[in-house]
């Protein structure tokens, strides 16, 4: 009889985790998710919001392989989702998405496609430290194609592969297509995925959001396959509005929350102040991260100690959407990537007389202010009762409105320590020219 443990979640109940995804989910690899926090720092604002990593790919382990089963995938198939379920957010770094920038520059690689070179084997899957618990460890991807699970697929999945057509359009009643079997990796990164089912309730019960209440068992219901791709029956267009109101509102008071972002950037600027190495970060949790930046000591842990004391900058200035100007909105978009936030924060030093490194900006994208930006994902196919697909946007006024809403309360936001707050927004309206 194979084995099988049933874990109480409070968002999913019982989740199933048997045979091999026992295995991989007591891998070091996976334990260390337990101590990375889903939301970064958002536990700041947010108290509850304490979960991890680790609950959130138990989670979306479940509702791939719900997915899976309601569109009718084979067992392979099916085996293969779960594990790249289960193994999407593996090689996170500390904070989560806080610090994805930093281990990008670090290793050249961001999480998912360091997570291919995690599960082949191509780096370590430990720190030296723990030579002597994991020594001669092999890779997940060894483990799992002993069970008849192909690594490579499962990292394919991971790792943004390209679908069989970006555009719903183009597949639109066409039934002379070539299977690429896109309805799997839609199940990972689609517009009704299980990995945002998952984060959207999870991150909605922790924080305390009532924002976050979807209908997935709905969902899950009215999913069918068309011409490769994964399709909701029109009985499911409530429920797909349902997914698309929590995802906006999610951003706007979750995800863009100021004081997040605020204390992300003070994150951000100690840990590239100090002297870490940080080719391994991906090997790192949460309390690996503080105690090497603290330790190398000067302004970087200074930072880091203010961040844990909830010592946080103070915004000094900001532009919000609701006033945004084209006029403003061509004066801000230069500096709308880390490059142009970095050169602004010079320029505000420059003019103020504050170390930069005090100086926070954070700018909405350049897709936003260019009035193009939607969340992504957004583009749910629906199925009428005559087998046509259309867009939701065609159903529902909501899913249009939601596609042209701006999840971003703010356009920019200029932040500092309290003594240098008035100072600096002097410069940062200088130096903008508002």
């Amino acid at each position: 009889m194979e084995r099988a443990k049933a874990i109480q979640d409070p968002v999913h109940g019982n989740i199933i985790v048997d045979g091999i995804y026992l295995d991989v989910m007591d891998r070091p690899e996976m334990q260390r998710l337990r101590s990375i926090r889903q939301l970064g720092l958002g536990n700041l604002v947010f108290p509850g919001a304490n979960h991890t990593r680790f609950e959130h790919c138990l989670g979306t382990y479940h509702l791939s392989g719900r997915m899976a089963s309601a569109i009718g995938l084979d067992r392979e198939d099916s085996d293969t989702v779960r594990m790249a379920g289960l193994l999407h957010d593996v090689c996170h770094p500390p904070f989560s998405h806080s610090l994805e920038s930093v281990m990008e520059r670090a290793t050249g690689l961001d999480h998912m496609d360091l997570a291919r070179s995690l599960i082949t084997g191509k780096v370590p899957n430990h720190k030296a430290i723990d030579d002597d618990l994991f020594d001669g460890l092999p890779p997940i991807g060894e483990i799992v194609s002993r069970e008849g699970i192909d690594p490579e697929e499962v990292c394919n999945l991971i790792a943004y592969p390209d679908s069989a057509s970006d555009n719903l359009d183009s597949f639109m009643g066409k039934n002379d297509y070539f299977p690429s079997k896109d309805y799997a990796h839609q199940i990972i990164h689609g517009p009704v995925d299980a990995d945002q089912m998952d984060y959207l309730m999870r991150d909605a019960h922790y924080t305390g959001i009532s924002h976050g209440t979807i209908d997935c068992d709905r969902l899950i219901n009215t999913m069918k396959v068309h011409n490769d791709r994964i399709v909701i029956k029109r009985g499911g267009t409530t429920a797909a509005e349902g997914l698309m109101v929590s995802r906006s509102l999610m951003y706007t008071s979750v995800y863009f929350h100021e004081t997040t972002r605020i204390a992300q950037k003070m994150l951000v600027k100690a840990v590239e102040d100090s002297d870490a190495d940080l080719s391994q970060l991906y090997l790192w949790t949460d309390s690996d991260l503080l105690q090497s930046v603290i330790s190398s000591g000067g302004k970087a842990s200074n930072c880091i100690r203010r961040i844990m004391n909830r010592d946080i900058n103070k915004k000094a200035f900001a532009v919000y959407s609701a006033d945004m100007t084209e006029d403003v909105a061509s004066r801000l978009i230069e500096f709308a990537s880390e490059e142009g936030s970095a050169r602004l924060e010079q320029e505000i030093s420059d003019q103020s007389g504050v170390d930069a490194f005090h100086i926070g900006v954070e700018t909405t994208s350049r897709s936003n202010l260019l009035s193009t930006m939607n969340i992504g994902k957004t583009d749910v196919s629906i199925m009428d009762d005559e087998g046509k697909i259309r867009s939701l946007t065609r159903f529902s006024p909501i899913a249009r409105a939601l596609q042209s809403r701006n999840p971003y309360s703010w356009a920019i936001l200029v932040s500092a320590p309290a003594p240098f707050r008035d100072q600096v927004e002097k410069a940062a309206r200088k130096v903008l020219g508002l």
